[in-house]
């Protein structure tokens, strides 16, 4: 066996040691290490690399000229490890905790392969305190697990957190209320919701830019993280046939331990104009016999 083939197989198996794989729409079948509902705190490595990538201007959740505010939020989507969550950076109006708390439980998504794991319904209120984000529930329906399974009650829960948590740009952790301000379990999960390490949660791989439906002439910036086989993060431009017309690859800043900001530029001055979709993935040195690529694609209309 070559080398390369001898590091797939240990990433291989240290992936399965710690991913979380689906069971199910919105399952995940392995027990989380930092669970939500954990009132540990978690390590500055385990999280600091989900913060705004700095290739994005975008992502500083301040508002704008215009009143308007960039938020990331969370939401489901599959994996070759099952249901992981990728993240989604939102402009927004009025209070951006509860703008991105309204888009993440009722699944307003801009792109179509993402979802949200929650059932109906909404908050009462999210504010964050000194020593914590508050969500305030309108009602008892959000307290029991109902058709949840667990595991995918936790990643529902680790939904929240991450949303949250980047809107505040803090590793606040998050404490639900009812309406009278006492302590009440989210989905049956007791105590404080801490965020679990990103890769035992989050898609190896997302794209922040271009966003779903972007507009882009002559080249664009992609940008996104990922945590990939070398640092090798592989893109492509798909036309609506889904043939490939334009490849290349980003070199991420790191890789295996978490993951890590990449960018791209991508040249389409020699395609005609049409829609398009922009695929990054991660690399797969077992040459199809492990997991396979992770992927995360977005429509782009090139003028």
């Amino acid at each position: 066996m070559d080398a390369r083939l001898r590091i797939s197989a240990l990433l291989t198996a240290s992936t399965l040691a710690l991913t979380l794989a689906g069971c199910g729409e919105d399952d995940t079948s392995a027990e989380d290490p930092t669970p939500a509902g954990s009132t540990s705190s978690p390590t500055a490595d385990s999280t600091s690399s989900d913060e705004p990538d700095p290739a994005d201007p975008s992502a500083t959740g301040s508002p704008d000229e215009g009143g308007e505010t960039t938020v990331p939020v969370y939401f489901a989507g599959e994996t070759p490890q099952g249901v992981r969550l990728y993240r989604e950076f939102r402009r927004v109006d009025g209070d951006p905790f509860t703008a991105a708390a309204e888009l993440l439980t009722t699944g307003d998504a801009l792109d179509p392969d993402y979802r949200s794991l929650w059932p109906g319904g909404t908050f009462a209120s999210v504010e964050a305190q000194d020593d914590a984000i508050v969500a305030t529930l309108a009602d008892e329906a959000w307290t029991e697990r109902g058709d949840l399974s667990a595991n995918g009650a936790r990643l529902a829960a680790q939904q929240l957190v991450y949303t949250l948590q980047g809107v505040a740009q803090e590793r606040l952790p998050v404490r639900v209320v009812d309406s009278s301000g006492t302590p009440a379990p989210l989905f049956g999960l007791e105590g404080d919701l801490t965020a679990a390490a990103p890769l035992e949660v989050l898609a190896l791989v997302s794209v922040s830019g271009p966003e779903e439906g972007a507009t882009v002439a002559d080249s664009f910036t992609a940008a996104g993280v990922a945590s990939s086989f070398e640092a090798t993060v592989p893109w492509e431009v798909r036309d609506s046939g889904g043939k490939v017309v334009v490849d290349g690859f980003a070199t991420a800043e790191g890789w295996m331990d978490k993951l890590y900001p990449w960018a791209s530029e991508v040249d389409v001055s020699g395609l005609e104009p049409g829609t398009y979709t922009f695929v990054a993935m991660t690399d797969d040195p077992s040459g199809g016999e492990g997991f396979g690529p992770t992927e995360d694609s977005k429509t782009i209309t090139v003028e």
